[in-house]
């Protein structure tokens, strides 16, 4: 944040000290209660919370929680924990695991510690890939976004050369189930589990966005680029030939129905919508060094910003996946990256509805999570909790780079 936007918080900037306080206090005392493992649903997102609190209060007693976390995290994992998961199990707790020691926050080799669990990992994307769920958050982009890590961190060349093979066998897979039509290469999936709808998600959380998103920080690395990149310019034609006529509040639809209707209004949040479809775009423009889609990308995400209040967004909650602090730490990452003001002045925006929202006695640090099954549920996880509202805070307040949005795949 720039002096200016900072001066103008005023009370703002200690109520949200106030509530990463809170925020601590909670986690401390529920994070074992947390069962599984992973980055969004698990202990290991946790982790992360105190490692990068801990930093930005410089006081070594969170990063000693975060620790002790982390040493859970493996104790599960070698007692036999075996949901394999980005989102919920061991890939994610891996990635955790590399993007500490990567940032300086621990020391660990991860050579050791994870390589073992390769071939369990590997087999279950290949598996996933033969069933068409290629997925990020429960199914194969998960495990590749994982092996990617490994891929550039690793110190063992056998190692590296195991990567690169894992993360070949999931381009092909990718290539064998896209289709090709007239606007570029789609690829299938299930709408909705329960009535088994079948059609084209354009999401970063669950369809194409994801995999435009994975497909350019493949192609970063010239050993992928023959094969990734005619996929990922596929994708790219197909996701803007989607854009709406009509615009609303968003300009493309968040999912394409078999057969094809009129498109949806979409939603403005990280999971669904605009923004993860734009930001997606706008990395890919970066390794590609095409201004032409950087431009097209720009105009997606600044119309974004045009939607600030809830019922815009369709927005129930407050936690990064379709909350406000998903929106706060996505635009703080585009002012970062493009220093436009219009992403300053809606991640502070949001920052201060975020702060709004909580409002509920019996949550935790007055935050629930909403989803149609379950209602209002308090929750500590990273995507639907109080460690990912906690990092976003974090974000907003630190006077030093923080990365750990990579997990959410925009950094």
């Amino acid at each position: 944040m720039t002096k200016k936007t900072q001066q103008s918080m005023g009370l703002t900037s200690a109520e949200l000290s106030k509530k990463l306080e809170e925020i601590s206090k909670v986690l401390e005392t529920k994070y074992a209660e947390t069962m599984h493992l992973g980055v969004f649903n698990g202990i290991s997102g946790i982790s992360l919370f105190f490692f990068y609190y801990s930093k930005y209060r410089d006081v070594n007693t969170y990063s000693k929680v975060g620790t002790e976390i982390l040493e859970l995290t493996i104790e599960r994992i070698n007692a036999g924990y075996q949901t394999p998961t980005y989102c919920s199990g061991i890939a994610g707790a891996g990635w955790i695991m590399e993007h500490l020691h990567e940032e300086g926050f621990v020391e660990l080799d991860n050579d050791e510690l994870l390589s073992g669990l390769d071939e369990y990992l590997y087999k279950t994307m290949k598996s996933d890939l033969e069933k068409g769920f290629y997925d990020i958050l429960h199914g194969a982009l998960g495990y590749g976004f994982y092996f990617l890590k490994r891929y550039k961190n690793t110190n063992s060349a056998e190692f590296k050369e195991r990567y690169q093979g894992y993360l070949n066998t999931l381009v092909s897979g990718l290539d064998s189930l896209a289709e090709e039509d007239a606007n570029g290469l789609k690829w299938r999936s299930v709408l909705n589990k329960e009535t088994g709808k079948v059609g084209y998600n354009l999401s970063l959380s669950h369809g194409m966005s994801s995999i435009v998103n994975f497909l350019a920080r493949l192609c970063q690395f010239d050993e992928f680029k023959a094969t990734a990149l005619p996929l990922l310019r596929g994708a790219i034609s197909y996701l803007l030939s989607k854009e709406k006529d009509h615009a609303t509040s968003t300009l493309f639809p968040s999912t394409i129905s078999i057969p094809e209707t009129a498109p949806d209004d979409g939603r403005v949040s990280w999971c669904y919508g605009d923004l993860g479809l734009g930001f997606s775009l706008l990395q890919a423009s970066e390794i590609m060094e095409n201004e032409q889609l950087a431009t097209k990308a720009l105009r997606v995400l600044k119309h974004a910003t045009f939607s600030k209040t809830v019922e815009e967004c369709k927005m129930l909650d407050a936690a990064p996946c379709h909350g406000a602090f998903g929106l706060s730490q996505i635009y703080l990452s585009l002012f970062q990256k493009t220093g436009m003001s219009e992403f300053e002045e809606a991640a502070t925006h949001w920052i201060d509805e975020g702060l709004k929202l909580a409002v509920h006695s019996d949550g935790y640090a007055g935050y629930k999570q909403y989803s149609h099954r379950e209602g209002w549920t308090p929750e500590t996880g990273l995507l639907e909790g109080i460690a990912g509202i906690g990092l976003a805070i974090i974000s907003y307040l630190a006077d030093f780079e923080t990365r750990w949005d990579e997990c959410l795949f925009i950094r």
